[in-house]
């Protein structure tokens, strides 16, 4: 698909996050790109995976629209959804119709500023929509000046400055108020784990919303049932 067609495709559905870390049991490049089969056949409009190799194997296996990222850690950083140009690049070097990064105010790597990563982006993939992954209105609309194409609420109760906090809080009051602030496209993400909020999430004026956990983590899923036994 044309990459500008992205956001008609995923307009008012759902986004399935297949991700696996190292150490959790799933991770594999084979078993996500077999996680992203079940949610296209589930009906999915569209994957966001992380890393490299991932994306790739799920593009092998599945031809949906895809939000791209990389997690990596730095040791002078907090950043570390897509931090730096490097990774940046590889992620759309996938061809990914979207790459996601860090937009939290925070300083990056080795000194890189946003800015410069969003100009060097626009030169060098110049088809390629950049999502910020945000957890404050300051941040969204730092991405909104920045010019970032999708505002996502992906870091909200994810930053020290929002530590505990969650997207559904008071009826979704912080997600009400990123949707009367931001000037591009909101899809909704962070903690949305029942149908019922992903509902909501749209019919509050989402673009799209992305689920991750409630899907496609088993051991984050069984670990809740467990605790309601030992509760």
């Amino acid at each position: 698909m044309a990459k500008n067609n992205f956001l008609e495709t995923v307009k008012g559905k759902l986004i399935i996050s297949c991700q696996a870390l190292k150490g959790e049991p799933l991770h594999s490049s084979f078993i996500m790109a077999r996680m992203a089969l079940a949610a296209k056949e589930a009906g999915g409009a569209a994957i966001r995976a992380n890393s490299v190799v991932d994306i790739q194997a799920i593009q092998d296996e599945v031809h949906l629209p895809m939000i791209g990222l990389n997690k990596v850690d730095y040791p002078d950083s907090p950043v570390y959804i897509t931090p730096t140009m490097k990774e940046m690049r590889a992620v759309a070097s996938t061809g990914a119709e979207v790459v996601a990064c860090d937009v939290t105010g925070q300083p990056r790597p080795n000194g890189e500023k946003l800015a410069d990563i969003v100009a060097q982006m626009r030169q060098e993939f110049p088809d390629t929509l950049l999502m910020a992954d945000t957890a404050t209105l300051e941040n969204v609309r730092e991405a909104d000046a920045l010019g970032f194409d999708i505002i996502g609420t992906t870091m909200h109760g994810y930053t020290l400055d929002t530590q505990g906090l969650n997207l559904a809080d008071n009826d979704f009051e912080y997600l009400k108020s990123v949707l009367k602030t931001a000037q591009h496209p909101v899809i909704a993400e962070g903690k949305v784990d029942t149908p019922e909020k992903l509902r909501r999430c749209l019919d509050l004026g989402c673009h799209a919303v992305v689920v991750g956990g409630a899907i496609t983590r088993p051991l984050q899923i069984a670990q809740s049932f467990v605790k309601a036994i030992q509760n």
